[in-house]
């Protein structure tokens, strides 16, 4: 399985250096305008590691998978570690450049603000592997992104439609006051289990997956 995961890391080294420049110019961005870069920088490290996605299908990888060994089954294993590696590696280099932001800029850090953002930054970075993969896996990637967009464009819809409806979302704000000491374990343990429920849908998809 170890090689799965070379395999996929190796696939993207070209796009190492656009992630370089990527970082300069969010960390240029949050610096002259404060913008949050918790999320992006994860969330641009996860297209990148769906477009592994595509190399795969032109190189016709599955044809070399389904003849080894639990092939199938470590191919899917892999995909997944590759990307969680790749989301942690540039999560913990986006809060070193946070830390390093706020030094120049002669602010004082605040270390749970930016944990807890960064916490957020993966949660949405861990949400959108945990959807999208399956459908990867399910459609292939040139279906996957239609449906993928029609997804993003209806929840924008929906949630168009619940802010003008003025429904009051204190209950909400009530919810986490209670739970605020368990807030931090609670987030993680929810984006663990997507991420495993993902992987165990995935996984069966492409067991059963005809080639």
């Amino acid at each position: 399985m170890l090689g799965f995961i070379k395999k996929d890391i190796a696939m993207i080294k070209s796009n190492f250096k656009i992630l370089f420049i990527l970082f300069i110019f969010y960390g240029v961005m949050a610096y002259n305008d404060g913008m949050d870069i918790s999320f992006i920088l994860p969330f641009i490290c996860v297209m990148i590691m769906i477009s592994t996605f595509s190399y795969d299908e032109y190189n016709h990888w599955d044809a070399y998978t389904i003849a080894l060994p639990n092939g199938r089954e470590n191919s899917v294993k892999a995909k997944y570690l590759a990307t969680i590696i790749m989301i942690l590696v540039t999560t913990l280099i986006t809060i070193l450049l946070t830390f390093l932001l706020t030094y120049i800029k002669k602010q004082p850090i605040d270390i749970e603000e930016i944990l807890v953002t960064t916490l957020g930054g993966i949660f949405g970075t861990f949400l959108v592997l945990a959807v999208m993969y399956p459908i990867i896996y399910k459609l292939g990637i040139e279906k996957a992104r239609i449906v993928i967009f029609v997804i993003v464009i209806g929840i924008a819809f929906i949630g168009g439609l619940i802010f003008n409806l003025n429904i009051d979302f204190s209950f909400i704000g009530k919810a986490f006051n209670f739970l605020e000491k368990y807030l931090v374990a609670i987030i993680i343990a929810i984006a663990v289990v997507m991420v495993y429920i993902s992987y165990k849908i995935s996984k069966k998809i492409y067991l059963n997956k005809e080639f």
